[in-house]
């Protein structure tokens, strides 16, 4: 059911769908990083009706719900500790495991022989991606905890000026899910291929070509295998409307990540994606990208 936000039009700031959590020791266990993501998401969802109504007051009470979980500080934090190998580790290990193939024969000697890299919801500058010296990597957050990220939200950062200015390859981990509307989440993949550089460039080489320009796609898993809205078949003709095809994949027990390569031409220019059923019973979750 569309809600009264989603009728009133334009994507909504990353911002306002990414939820903290509360501020724990490191060593805080699986199950209550979980059970606290639960909660800060129902906040979330709850806030986002009570805007629709235009609540001013039950809004603040949420909000001070949500303030007195930690802020969007702690949620990080646990997002940092969410890279530990014991927790399921870096997700751009996964993303190298795939590319390592065409990166082992470009020189790393000097800037000009790596590839450019935009990393949106950075948490790190140690993940694998920066230890292989294969990128330059530019890293965004909303709210960043370290140096070497720049704040700032994707859905606002100026568009390439030339193609000097875009990039081989964005990563997209554990970002989209954040958006609060589906709409959003549709403007974001859309935006992504304005980053993205020019296809023909790759042309001299085929190793390069079958895997780049590209974008890095991670969502947890049941957005995609268990969404009333979403599955693999509309999630691969939606990006295929993009102009890309998908070149690896890997489900795991709570993730899914996609390489998606941007070809030259956009196949399904014109396409829309509206919120569709696809699946039905009761247990499935309302996660949708809406594609205009």
């Amino acid at each position: 059911m569309t809600t009264a936000a989603e009728k009133k039009g334009g994507p909504k700031s990353l911002a306002a769908g990414r939820p903290p959590i509360l501020q724990r020791p490191k060593t805080i266990s699986r199950s209550a990083t979980k059970a606290l993501i639960n909660k800060h998401h129902l906040l979330q969802k709850r806030k986002r009706q009570t805007i629709a109504k235009g609540d001013k007051a039950e809004e603040a009470a949420i909000d001070a719900e949500i303030e007195a979980l930690g802020g969007i500080q702690s949620y990080q934090e646990a997002s940092l500790q969410g890279q530990r190998r014991d927790r399921g580790g870096d997700s751009s290990r996964v993303l190298m495991q795939w590319l390592e193939p065409c990166l082992s024969s470009l020189s790393t000697e000097g800037s000009g022989h790596r590839l450019r890299m935009l990393e949106v919801g950075a948490l790190s500058t140690h993940n694998a991606c920066s230890k292989s010296d294969r990128f330059d990597i530019v890293r965004i957050d909303l709210n960043s905890q370290e140096e070497g990220i720049l704040q700032q939200d994707f859905m606002e950062r100026p568009l390439p000026r030339d193609e000097s200015e875009r990039f081989d390859i964005i990563s997209l981990s554990l970002v989209l899910n954040y958006v609060p509307e589906p709409k959003g989440r549709g403007e974001m993949l859309r935006r992504t291929t304005q980053f993205l550089r020019n296809a023909g460039r790759y042309i001299g080489d085929p190793q390069l070509s079958a895997n780049f320009p590209s974008l890095f796609l991670v969502l947890p898993a049941p957005c995609v295998t268990n969404s009333r809205y979403l599955d693999e078949e509309t999630l691969a003709a939606m990006m295929e409307s993009l102009g890309c095809v998908k070149v690896a994949s890997k489900t795991s027990q709570r993730l899914v990540y996609y390489l998606w390569r941007r070809g030259r031409v956009c196949k399904g220019a014109g396409v829309s994606f509206s919120k569709k059923e696809v699946r039905t019973g009761p247990t499935r979750n309302n996660f949708a990208v809406v594609l205009s």
